[in-house]
């Protein structure tokens, strides 16, 4: 089961009334709720009328709703990603095998959410080779292929288990088989779909992973094999971002064929379980690397104000709750359970909770998501300094005008200042960029034409006249005197050649484009 942000559970079976399975919420009393049985009258399904089967477990997203897979189920039955609300809304993201040869994959395992709000995750099979492929769908539902499987010796093939997302932003996965020895790989793939098999099981180390690898506080990286080792029971491994792994346990008569993920307690040790034992049963076992305690956040991304969800131990005699030093407001619900509201000024970064004999942190940064609530000016030129106001905007590390990057200083939490660009698009909006994430302006920012010069200085009508400036592109009008001239060009977004037009005046040169209307400081002398 996953733990929601309301502090309830959140979970699948495999079958209910229509044999299909259902996602259910239980209290930490006990008090099971079914949200929905899956089935293509209930859950409020799609308008394609199709519900998934065979559900994965459910996780929360940081939207609040629940999301999943199914292997089964869908347009064409080999599954679908969902998202579920806490009301029992069901609503179909996108069905596998829908390309041709199911090239966009098929029976998928459950994604993880990155940081960009999009779904990165594996198929068992499908892919250009059948093998299985990794991939990114955003939440409106469009798929992208970032990596197919292709087996051998030189890559793995039918990966296992959710991707595990890395300290260094890259995602890591297993295979079941593939790789030099033909018995699964460690695999490393980017954002952008650029994989590289980072460890190759031979037996002794274990073999055929049924499950994905787990995050460790300590930044490293944890997982079970079903068999292999001295014992060929299977064995608990760790694995360095480096690429560095290490047997840590092989099992053997106290438990064997262990194909359930490892789950890190706060308490610092990892629990799993297995499916076989000398007795014919399986267990449930504890193993302790020597990680200390720590927090770990039920949402860890929001803005300030809103209530974030800690689980740990010892909170009863919690003294203090900081965002990356920055202290706040919090309420314990128990001994292992509290919230905090994100404060004013919070920053990204580490959450620390203080009691009176010790101190935890989280195990993974709680971004603090930015706001820009509004912009000085509706239109700008280029070179001009604009003012963003907003909040959380300290940690700001990029900010885009015109879909360039500009040169900006943050003068506060609430402030950035920023310049605009040469080559700065009109139309589009501002964009600040944060350790805790991006956000737009609610408006575009107009760019005005600006620091018109020209050559010749003056000259009769027919005369051929190069302007050089700034925002040039898009150009519906030049004008000479208020005159408009019949024949232009813009060469460039700096550069435009026009004609002086019969009847011009003496005055000033004018560009008009959909950002607006720049006018040169100089006259233009018309000769006769």
């Amino acid at each position: 089961m996953a733990l929601g942000v309301d502090g309830n559970f959140y979970g699948s079976t495999a079958g209910y009334v229509f044999t299909w399975g259902s996602i259910f919420k239980m209290t930490t009393a006990g008090a099971l709720t079914t949200i929905c049985d899956l089935t293509t009258t209930n859950c409020g399904a799609g308008a394609d009328g199709v519900a998934p089967v065979w559900a994965v477990f459910p996780y929360q997203g940081q939207d609040g709703n629940l999301y999943s897979v199914a292997q089964g189920g869908g347009v064409t039955g080999h599954g679908t990603l969902y998202k579920i609300s806490t009301t029992g809304k069901i609503s179909l993201i996108y069905s596998f095998c829908a390309l041709t040869a199911c090239d966009d994959g098929a029976d998928p395992n459950n994604p993880i959410q990155y940081v960009d709000g999009n779904f990165y995750g594996t198929t068992l099979f499908g892919g250009t080779s059948n093998l299985g492929a990794v991939y990114k769908i955003t939440p409106t539902g469009k798929e992208v292929v970032l990596h197919n499987f292709t087996g051998g010796s030189t890559d793995g093939a039918t990966p296992e288990g959710m991707l595990a997302q890395g300290n260094d932003g890259n995602f890591y996965g297993v295979t079941y088989s593939g790789g030099t020895f033909g018995l699964g790989t460690i695999f490393k793939i980017t954002p952008a779909g650029k994989e590289t098999i980072v460890f190759n099981f031979d037996g002794t180390h274990g073999s055929n992973p049924l499950s994905g690898l787990t995050p460790g506080s300590d930044g490293n990286l944890y997982g079970v094999t079903n068999i292999g080792g001295t014992t060929n029971g299977g064995v608990i491994y760790e694995l360095t971002l480096a690429g560095v792994e290490t047997t840590l346990y092989n099992f053997g008569t106290d438990g064997f064929y262990a194909g359930v993920p490892l789950v890190q307690h706060t308490n610092g040790g990892f629990y799993g379980a297995t499916s076989g034992n000398s007795l014919g049963g399986g267990v449930f076992y504890s193993f302790n690397t020597g990680l200390a305690p720590f927090v770990r956040l039920v949402n860890w991304t929001d803005k300030v104000g809103k209530t974030v969800t800690l689980i740990g131990q010892g909170f009863t005699g919690t003294t203090g709750v900081s965002f990356n030093g920055v202290a706040a407001t919090f309420k314990n619900t128990s001994d292992t359970l509290m919230t905090a509201t994100v404060p004013a000024g919070a920053l990204t970064g580490t959450v620390t909770v203080t009691t009176f004999t010790n101190s935890y942190k989280s195990s993974r940064s709680f971004l603090v998501t930015p706001q820009l609530t509004s912009l000085s000016a509706s239109s700008a030129i280029v070179g001009k300094a604009i003012t963003l106001t907003g909040v959380s905007l300290t940690q700001t590390n990029k900010v885009l005008i015109g879909g360039l990057s500009a040169t900006f200083t943050a003068n506060s939490d609430t402030q950035v200042t920023a310049t605009v660009p040469a080559g700065a698009k009109t139309g589009q909006k501002v964009t600040v960029t944060t350790l805790g994430g991006t956000i737009s302006s609610a408006a575009a920012l107009a760019i005005v034409p600006s620091h018109l010069t020209f050559t010749p200085a003056s000259g009769p009508p027919g005369t051929s006249v190069t302007i050089s400036g700034n925002s040039f592109t898009g150009a519906t009008k030049v004008t000479f005197g208020g005159v408009a001239a019949t024949s232009y060009e813009v060469i460039n977004d700096t550069t435009l050649d026009a004609i002086v037009p019969s009847g011009a005046k003496t005055g000033p040169i004018a560009i008009t484009t959909p950002g607006g209307t720049g006018t040169s400081t100089a006259n233009f002398t018309v000769t006769p």
